[in-house]
């Protein structure tokens, strides 16, 4: 879906594109039973022991919240078909807090405990990531963005307010799966504790306050960490079994653990990568089958337990994607397919089969493993005309008067926008700075565009021509997503987090509107066009089946698209991503509507 597109387009008009499935002849199969009466898996020496027998952890990632949850079922039989005993997930959350004290564990795909249980029906068990840190690709890499209100408040560290924080949060998080750990008949069979915070910090006593939420919080199964090998001198925590991530052999994992752990296994895996993340303006990652092959059986033939992240990336809906920074600000794209073996709308790649026939070499004698469900039907829908339009300044909202710039977080909105507006009462011109743009910046003068500016290229400056008294400056700032690994975590407010200066003097008096576009349905549209200002503009296309489908946003410059009120993502021609992946379950029979 990185493909160039298949012909130029009109910026009125968008192309539905489908994309065709590899062929295979399901065989009959079966998956293991649910989980019903309780079980024991507990740590022996340098064995995992379910029921007290060795037990070899052959696991695969996926994201409920990156998947529509009528396709979880789906997924899960491919994790199952794959050869694969267990499913693990991170839990994101300001996915499940996204205001503070607002918990969410039911609505659209936030139903963990429902994923969990049909994992169970799958013959799946199940790792629980909860962090409260994940990275992940994710915005803030979890963290919910409200923290962030308090000007002094300090992330991922010993700052009383984000500890009493994470604590609800775990303990909340509690109240929903504890119950389905395995030692209470479900298939929870271990849980990690914080993640890969060796590659952060080598504070023990914060990581000694996230086992101990962890744990006060009912999680009663065995609980582990997940580092690189040379950060889990800092990641690790006596008691708490120390899990290896990256492109390791048997030996050097084997070694590294007993450093850390008494001497003793079990040896785990947690991140085995089959593929690798994507930026915006980079070229998409490809790893090759070939590469992983050998490196995977290697593990297994010694007994080593492997988790494949990801076996299922999925897609960064609405305003969810983080960023990285390294050296320069990296904002991540809509698409998590990370050239998983199975790809962005859950179907088998070759790497699929190639990693498959590894795992079924490894099974144990007499293991029967079903063959791979059919994939979701894909459609092909005709151009669409995007017939009216709603300007984005018609439409905005009561605005936030304030003698400064106020940040995202100070004016109360987490993601999408935030437009700034002001008066130039002098008739000069001159040099307009903007102090930590974040992320992206378009600057109007009287209503005509005159900048866009990229935080990716440390673009903060533009000349103002002179003019008459009393023009209107308009800056309007997307938030690209907050950066989700390393030490910039901690500094990750958005908007204009610094004020706006014209030749070196503040800019005083400002309007401000936050524009999160959780909702766009309140917006008037009316036919005719807007120009070069920023607008929403809809079309509608009548199905007579539905099915999967892609979006082809190759003509059009960067936004966000909205499918009967689902958020598919943000677009950008700069790439890699150009199509937008469009679920069948989120179209029906009749009209459509599309927003862009």
């Amino acid at each position: 879906m990185y493909n160039s597109p298949m012909m130029f387009l009109s910026r009125q008009t968008i192309f539905l594109l489908a994309f065709l499935a590899p062929a295979f002849v399901p065989r009959p199969g079966e998956a293991g039973p649910p989980v019903d009466p309780p079980h024991t898996f507990t740590l022996s020496g340098d064995h995992f022991l379910l029921d007290g027998k060795p037990f070899q952890i052959i696991a695969g990632e996926m994201h409920y919240a990156r998947i529509p949850r009528e396709y979880w079922r789906h997924r899960l039989r491919m994790a199952r078909a794959m050869g694969l005993n267990t499913v693990a997930t991170y839990v994101f959350w300001n996915y499940h807090e996204p205001r503070q004290g607002e918990f969410d564990f039911t609505s659209e795909r936030r139903d963990l405990a429902a994923f969990i249980r049909t994992a169970a029906e799958e013959g799946l068990w199940v790792i629980i990531r909860p962090g409260p840190y994940a990275c992940a690709e994710w915005e803030f890499g979890g963290y919910p963005w409200w923290l962030l209100r308090d000007p002094n408040l300090v992330v991922r560290g010993m700052d009383p307010d984000f500890l009493g924080a994470a604590e609800k949060y775990l303990a909340r998080l509690g109240r929903e799966v504890a119950p389905l750990q395995v030692t209470r008949g479900g298939p929870v069979i271990m849980v990690q504790v914080e993640n890969e915070y060796g590659s952060f910090g080598s504070d023990r006593a914060f990581m000694e306050k996230m086992r101990d939420y962890t744990v006060a919080a009912g999680f009663d199964v065995p609980l582990f960490t997940a580092d690189g090998p040379t950060q889990c001198r800092d990641g690790h925590l006596p008691g708490v079994l120390p899990a290896i991530n990256g492109d390791v052999n048997p030996v050097s994992l084997r070694d590294t653990v007993r450093k850390y752990n008494g001497g003793s296994g079990p040896f785990f895996c947690p991140e085995f990568y089959p593929g690798w993340l994507d930026h915006w303006g980079e070229a998409h990652a490809v790893v090759p089958a070939g590469k992983l092959t050998p490196g995977l059986d290697a593990l297994l033939s010694a007994g080593v337990s492997v988790n494949l992240y990801m076996l299922h990336g999925g897609t960064n809906f609405g305003f969810t994607s983080g960023a990285n920074y390294g050296g320069r600000f990296q904002p991540q794209p809509t698409s998590y397919d990370y050239d998983a073996p199975l790809d962005e709308a859950g179907r088998p790649t070759p790497k699929y089969f190639a990693l498959r026939e590894v795992i079924l070499g490894n099974l144990p004698p007499g293991a029967t493993v079903p063959a791979p469900p059919p994939a979701h039907p894909v459609i092909e829908i005709p151009p669409v005309e995007l017939t009216e339009t709603a300007p984005l300044f018609d439409g905005l909202p009561e605005p936030i008067p304030s003698e400064r710039t106020l940040t995202m977080e100070e004016a109360g909105v987490g993601s999408g926008y935030i437009l700034y507006r002001t008066t130039l009462s002098s008739p000069g011109g001159g040099r307009l700075s903007i102090e930590e743009l974040r992320d992206y910046g378009v600057v109007f003068l009287d209503g005509r565009r005159i900048a866009d500016l990229d935080r990716r290229h440390r673009q903060k400056s533009l000349p103002i021509p002179a003019g008459p008294r009393d023009r209107t400056l308009d800056i309007l700032v997307e938030n690209g997503g907050r950066i989700n690994y390393g030490r910039q975590l901690t500094d990750n407010r958005k908007g204009i987090t610094r004020g706006v200066t014209l030749n070196g003097t503040p800019l005083r008096g400002w309007k401000i509107y936050p524009l999160p576009l959780a909702d766009i349905s309140s917006w008037d549209f009316s036919e005719g066009g807007a120009g070069d200002l920023p607008a929403f503009h809809r079309g509608e296309f009548s199905l007579d089946r539905t099915g999967d489908t892609f979006l082809d946003m190759g003509a059009w410059g960067k936004g966000c698209v909205w499918v009967n009120g689902h958020n598919l993502g943000r677009y950008w021609y700069i790439g890699p991503q150009q199509t937008l992946y469009c679920p069948g379950t989120w179209l029906k029979k009749g009209p459509n509507e599309i927003v862009v």
